[in-house]
Order: structure tokens, then sequence, then C-alpha cells
């Protein structure tokens, strides 16, 4: 009876180890349960935004947007529904796969790289690249119903980590017309500077192949000249040796055979009906 009571007692004392053990568990699952329901429902949002964000990035790759606008869900949508028509692409055959069988702009390249069912190995290479996905997305720029530029996303390791960005061509499949690094873990201040407005608006007017069709262009240690004088070569970064490589072999990795080669082969040629 005595135990009994001494134990009914320290139930009722705060200060007793058994309480502060006990208040700190049911704490810590009801967190934990907090957490997991913001989580599950906060998950289509967290898409949405990813989505916003990226395809922001296609925008200012093709000169519809600056880095500075604030666009909603709705503008991005207007804005695709009047001028950019999503594409999947088979890397291998360079072809473009039937318009009905895949919701381009819902495709998450990312995912299908990292799934086996719908990737392979890569090529040995320098951009740090290990897995290609077996289809992945080109953007059609219009107006006038005329292609006025090709957006294509392009990836590879950094300094820190992987960049991740987007390459607009002229409708030759050849000149730069813009370039943008959405997502990057290089050095603030110096390899950081792949983002820089300034920096990706060298690369306008930039030519991607020479003139037999191999992808050569390079981010050189200094200063490049005129597009027009010196079209293969874009300025370095400075203090940034491994971010301007990495750029260097992300940009001929993506725009090469391995690639988007074969597709620009094909648009080239007028093969690429869409």
């Amino acid at each position: 009876m005595a135990e009994a009571t001494r134990t009914r007692a320290e139930r009722r004392n705060v200060n007793a180890p058994g309480y502060t053990v006990r208040f700190a568990l049911v704490v810590c699952l009801a967190c934990a349960a907090v957490v997991a329901v913001a989580a599950v429902l906060l998950e289509p949002r967290q898409a949405a935004n990813a989505r916003l964000y990226m395809e922001k990035n296609v925008l200012i790759a093709a000169g519809l947007a600056q880095p500075g606008d604030a666009l909603s869900i709705a503008d991005v949508d207007a804005l695709f529904e009047r001028y950019v028509e999503a594409r999947l692409v088979d890397l291998q055959a360079g072809e473009l796969v039937p318009e009905n069988a895949v919701d381009a702009r819902a495709f998450d390249q990312r995912a299908a790289r990292n799934d086996p069912a719908t990737s392979r190995l890569a090529p040995t290479n320098k951009a740090g690249i290990h897995r290609l996905p077996d289809r992945a997305v080109v953007y059609f720029i219009r107006r006038d119903d005329a292609v006025e530029q090709l957006v294509l996303a392009v990836e590879g390791l950094g300094m820190w980590g992987t960049m991740y960005g987007f390459v607009s061509l002229d409708p030759d499949a050849n000149t730069v017309g813009g370039l943008t690094y959405y997502e990057h873990r290089e050095t603030p201040g110096l390899g950081a500077e792949v983002a820089s407005p300034v920096w990706q608006r060298v690369w306008q007017g930039r030519k991607i192949y020479d003139d037999q069709w191999q992808a050569r262009i390079t981010v050189i240690k200094g200063i490049a000249g005129d597009p027009e004088d010196d079209p293969l070569r874009v300025d370095g970064l400075t203090g940034a040796t491994v971010t301007s490589n990495a750029v260097t072999n992300l940009m001929q990795f993506w725009l090469g055979p391995h690639g988007y080669g074969p597709f620009l082969d094909r648009f080239r040629e007028g093969e690429a009906e869409i």
C-alpha cells in the first residue's frame, strides 16, 4: 500500500525523473506528428513552387523573364501557354517522343535520371555525370508559329556539388541566346558567379560548335574576345578555375553526342518535326 501511494505521489511530482521522461516523450511524439502532417499537406505546394522556380529559369534563359521578376504560377503558365512548348526527346535516338505519350512539363528529369528503369550509365566524362535519363526535356520558344529558341537543361559536377541550369540556343542550334544556373553549391564570391546575370550575358552570341560540329565552347582563364572574333570562348570566373572548367565540361557533354547532340543534328536538318 505504501509503495502504491509513493508511486502515485511520484506521478504527481513534476520534478520526478519519470515525469520528465514521460513529458518529453509526449512532446516529441506530438511534434513528430505535427511535422509529418505538415510535410504531407505541404508536399503539393512545395512541388508546385519547385516547378515554378525551374520554369521561371526556363523563361529567364529564353529572355522572356528577368531574374528579379516576381512571377506567380499563373504568370508562368500564361507565358508558357503563349510562347513555350515543352517536349521530351529520346536522347540516344535524337527523336522527339510523341506529344501525347507523356506531359513534358510534368516530367521529372532528375527522378528519371536516378531510376535505373528510365536511365542508363553515362560514358566516362569530365562533367561528373554518372547516369543519363533515357528522355530529356526540350523547350521550344515560339513567336508567330516559328521556333525562335531552344532551351535545354544542363547539369554537371562543380566545386562542391552539382550545378543545374538552362541554356538557350538560336534556331541555328549553335548560337547561345541565354544562360542561367538556378541551383549550385559554388563558393560565394567566386564560383557562385555562375549565377550572376552579368557573367551570363557574356555568353550571348557565343557558338557551341566548331566547323566540324564538335562541341568546343570553353570557359577560359581570363577575358575572351568579342563573340564575332572569338565565338568559342567565354570569359573565365576570376579565382574559380574549378568552376570554370566544370562549366566547360558540362556544356560540352550535354551539347555533345551523349547529350542533346543527336537531337540538335536532326533539328538543324529539319528532321525534328514538332
